[in-house]
């Protein structure tokens, strides 16, 4: 049996990575835990295995105690026996015995099979977790194998099963067997039933990750990707930062004849892109996310200062909003500001409402030393409460 175990451990390692040492480890564990129970024996006991024979003794460890002191023979031995071995040992010292039953061979095959084929599995899973754990947040092409009322399930590259939800998948895509697709590694989990791979098509790093494929500027920085809000399918907005100045960070992510976003958009569907430049000024970047509509005027809510009032022209109304409200939920998502928009119609309006309510932010108490420094920090990005677009 030594000969043919030392074989198998070495073919396991080769072929399917499972370190000898780490399946050595749990044979000599599961050994322990077969010899205390097929032998009700004493729980003092290791088992080693030699990994240059393939031998496997049973060690009874025994502590040294004084002659009289004696009252198991299994966990104790006399001084007296001791010094017979060694004139070294003594009281309190261990000392170990082999205790390794006649027919053990046969309970260490059984227990050794056992042992590897549960080391086995567990070590494959643990191959494909750490092979995908590490493409999290990762494009990887895949190929759509099959589609429950829960799942689609879409085949990764090693034959691993991938799964995606519902909330996953792109309203305006229809998947068919054996179609190759495009998914981010949106999860990797590792339990009980083994690893578990989820993609998705509607995570917004999805868009992030296409256009570091299609740019280089973006793959390597120079352009930077701020954030961006999604609605997969439908329609994207991307704030994007240019590291050089003499670059056009807009126009190095659309390309020349639009060919670098076209790309993008055809990957995803016709899902349309919104790409706009984002400012360290949170009026021009509120602005700029309100693209194509014009804005005339980008007031800061005095008592709330992640709440902005756009002003636009009154025939800009309805596409400042979008449709269903879509291109102001867009902006408001990318710039992180609640965005209220009104017609220029109603502004003489609003400006009264307005003065009421910074009247009404000077009587109230006045903040620590430390938040009104803070607060003075946030009207200065926006330059005063009143920005002029014009």
């Amino acid at each position: 049996m030594s000969k043919e175990l030392l074989a198998a451990l070495d073919a396991l390692e080769e072929e399917k990575g499972v370190k000898k040492a780490i399946v050595i480890e749990s044979l000599e564990a599961a050994l322990e835990a077969a010899y205390k129970r097929n032998y009700d024996q004493a729980q003092n006991v290791e088992v080693s295995f030699d990994q240059k024979k393939g031998d496997i003794s049973v060690i009874a460890v025994k502590e040294v105690v004084e002659d009289e002191e004696i009252w198991d023979e299994n966990t104790q031995v006399s001084l007296k026996e001791a010094l017979e071995m060694n004139r070294a040992y003594e009281v309190g010292d261990e000392i170990r015995f082999k205790v390794t039953p006649k027919d053990f061979g046969r309970i260490a095959a059984q227990t050794a099979k056992q042992v590897i084929i549960q080391r086995v599995r567990e070590a494959e899973r643990a191959i494909v977790y750490d092979k995908f754990a590490q493409y999290e947040n990762e494009i990887i092409s895949g190929e759509v194998e099959r589609q429950d009322a829960r799942y689609l399930f879409v085949t990764l590259p090693g034959n691993q099963e991938a799964v995606m939800t519902k909330q996953d998948q792109m309203p305006n895509e229809s998947y068919q067997m054996h179609d190759r697709i495009k998914v981010l590694v949106s999860k990797v989990e590792n339990n009980a039933k083994g690893p578990q791979v989820f993609v998705s098509r509607t995570h917004a790093d999805l868009v992030k990750r296409l256009f570091e494929q299609e740019v280089p500027e973006v793959y390597d920085g120079t352009v930077e990707i701020k954030s961006i809000a999604r609605e997969a399918g439908d329609r994207s907005k991307i704030a994007v930062k240019s590291n050089n100045p003499d670059l056009d960070p807009v126009g190095t992510m659309v390309g020349q004849r639009g060919v670098r976003v076209q790309a993008v958009v055809t990957e995803l569907s016709g899902e349309n892109m919104d790409i706009v430049e984002w400012s360290e000024d949170s009026a021009t970047f509120i602005i700029n996310a309100l693209n194509p509509a014009e804005v005339l005027n980008v007031i800061v809510d005095p008592l709330n200062d992640r709440a902005v009032t756009v002003i636009v022209p009154d025939n800009q109304l309805s596409l400042a909003i979008g449709k269903r409200g879509q291109n102001a939920r867009l902006a408001a998502r990318l710039t992180n500001f609640k965005i209220d928009i009104k017609p220029e119609s109603e502004a003489e309006n609003f400006y009264a409402e307005h003065e009421a309510k910074v009247a009404q932010a000077a009587a109230a108490p006045q903040a620590p030393v430390e938040e009104s420094v803070e607060a003075e920090s946030v009207d200065a990005d926006f330059a005063s409460d009143l920005f002029d677009a014009e």
